[in-house]
């Protein structure tokens, strides 16, 4: 997988811009409950953090799907559900380490992220730059210089 979604939740504001969008993409319908990205929030604490599929390399979704609705692209390493597949098990939510696949109580159908297909829809309307879709590399280099500045700066006061 040449790109991934990549969520800094200190940058989330909570405006669930990525929801409606995603929602309207993929069921034509503003609706959270059939979004591919959720942000789960706590007021009190104040904390907002965007869930999306994190596309695991050894997907139980995949693993214990009976009827292989579940699978990965072996050519963009995408794992989707094909919902003309599924029965509607939910055995896959169940599995998820990460609770974030989804079900459609109207089709009966298990859903979750697809990442647009190379274009992610919530990237491009994130007004707050919490949601990237990036190369893994330099993901995780930025990520690493930016956790290095904050030990140096600890260590520093």
């Amino acid at each position: 997988m040449k790109n991934m979604l990549m969520i800094d939740h200190h940058k989330c504001v909570g405006c669930k811009n990525c929801e409606m969008v995603c929602s309207l993409v993929h069921e034509g319908i503003c609706a959270s409950s059939l979004s591919r990205i959720r942000v789960a929030k706590d007021e009190r604490a104040g904390w907002n953090v965007p869930i999306s599929c994190v596309m695991c390399e050894k997907p139980l979704c995949v693993t214990v799907c009976p009827v292989g609705a579940a699978s990965r692209n072996p050519v963009t390493g995408l794992v989707t559900f094909d919902e003309q597949k599924c029965i509607g098990c939910r055995q896959c939510i169940q599995v998820c380490p990460f609770s974030h696949a989804n079900f459609n109580q109207a089709l009966g159908v298990a859903f979750k992220c697809d990442q647009c297909e190379g274009e992610p829809q919530c990237v491009k309307y994130c007004p707050s730059g919490a949601i990237t879709f990036e190369p893994l590399e330099i993901a995780l280099h930025q990520r690493r210089q930016e956790t290095a500045q904050k030990i140096a700066a600890d260590t520093l006061i």
